[in-house]
C-alpha cells in the first residue's frame, strides 16, 4: 500500500512549514476545526450511556458525554463547532432524543444537531418531518447498536423523502456484525443517487480496506472519527488521498476519545494547507450550508 509524500522544508529550528500551515490557512487566518462526529447525553444518564457505548466496543470512554464536557474539552483542543449525532436504540426514544438535541442546539451556538430514527417507528415519516421541524441538520443511523441492516427496505421511504432535504450519516463497518457492512451503504447510495450520504469511520470501522474498495468511487462523504488510534498515520493519509480530501470530515467520536489527542493526531498528518482546511471545516460547512 503506497502513501503520498510531501517535502517539508524547515523554516527554523523549531517549526516546519507543515506545522505553520496547521495554524494559518490559505487566507492567512487561523484554521477553524469543526468536529463532525460527537455524542452527548442528558447529564443524569451521561456517564451510564457513555460507559454502555464503551462496553459495546470494549474500551474505556475518555469522557462522560455531558455537553459541558464536550464544550470544555473541545475548546482546549481548538475545536469551535460540533455536530451532535444521537442514536435511539428503541423506537419510543426517538422523539425525546431529537427534542433533547434540538434543545442543546438552541442553548449552545457551537452545536449543530442531527436527528435519530429507528426502523421500528410506527410512523417513521412523521418522525422524519419532526426532525425537519426542529431545524436539525441531518439524520444519523447506527445499524449495529440499533440492530438493523443499513439497506433495510423499511427505511427506503425515508431515504427517498430526505433526498435534497437532509444529509444521512451512517455508522459503517464492524467486523463483528453484518448490519453496517459498507456494501449495504453502497446499495443505499446506488438506489438513492440524490441522497447526500456521510459514511462514518472512513466508510468501515475495522473494515477499512473493504470500505475503500466499495466506496472510493461512490458519491459520498466520509468522516475519519475512531480511525487514527487503530491505523498508522501513513494508512490514514493513504485513504484520505484515495478518497479525496474534498470528501473527508474530521470527527472525534466524543466521548469515546480525547478531543485534544484527536486534533493533535490530525495535525500531524501529511496534508497540504488546502487539504487540511477542507477536512477541518470547509467540507463540513458545505454540508451544513452555513458560514
Amino acid at each position: 500500500m503506497g502513501t503520498r509524500k510531501y517535502k517539508v522544508e524547515s523554516l527554523d529550528d523549531s517549526c516546519s512549514a507543515i506545522e505553520v500551515e496547521r495554524k494559518i490557512g490559505t487566507d492567512g487566518s487561523p484554521v477553524e476545526i469543526i468536529d463532525f462526529h460527537a455524542h452527548i447525553y442528558p447529564d443524569k444518564i451521561a456517564e451510564k450511556a457513555s460507559q454502555a457505548t464503551g462496553d459495546f466496543y470494549s474500551i474505556s470512554p475518555a469522557h462522560s458525554g455531558k455537553s459541558k464536557e464536550l464544550l470544555e474539552s473541545g475548546k482546549a483542543a481548538g475545536i469551535s463547532r460540533f455536530v451532535l449525532l444521537p442514536v435511539a436504540t428503541k423506537p419510543d426514544q426517538v422523539r425525546h432524543i431529537n427534542e433533547f438535541i434540538a434543545d442543546e442546539v438552541s442553548a449552545h451556538k457551537e452545536f449543530y444537531g442531527f436527528g435519530t430514527l429507528h426502523p421500528d417507528c410506527e410512523n417513521i415519516l412523521e418522525e422524519t418531518e419532526h426532525i425537519l421541524s426542529l431545524g436539525l441538520k441531518g439524520i444519523k443511523l447506527h445499524p449495529d447498536t440499533q440492530q438493523f441492516n443499513t439497506d433495510d427496505k423499511r427505511l427506503f421511504e425515508v431515504f427517498d423523502y430526505i433526498q435534497g432535504k437532509l444529509p444521512l450519516l451512517v455508522h459503517c463497518g464492524d467486523k463483528r456484525f453484518d448490519f453496517s457492512h459498507p456494501r449495504r451503504l453502497k446499495n443505499v447510495i446506488d438506489n438513492f443517487p440524490h441522497l447526500q450520504v456521510i459514511a462514518a469511520h472512513l466508510g468501515g470501522w475495522s473494515l477499512f480496506d473493504e470500505a475503500f474498495e466499495l466506496l472510493k468511487d461512490e458519491n459520498c462523504y466520509l468522516d475519519f472519527s475512531s480511525t487514527m488510534m487503530f491505523l498508522p498515520p501513513e494508512q490514514v493519509e493513504y485513504y484520505i488521498h484515495g478518497y479525496g480530501a474534498e470528501r473527508i470530515l474530521f470527527g472525534t467520536d466524543f466521548p469515546l476519545w480525547n478531543p485534544e489527542q484527536e486534533v493533535a493526531s490530525f495535525k500531524k498528518l501529511r496534508l497540504t494547507t488546502e487539504e487540511f482546511e477542507r477536512i477541518a471545516n470547509k467540507n463540513a460547512l458545505e454540508i451544513l450550508k452555513t458560514q
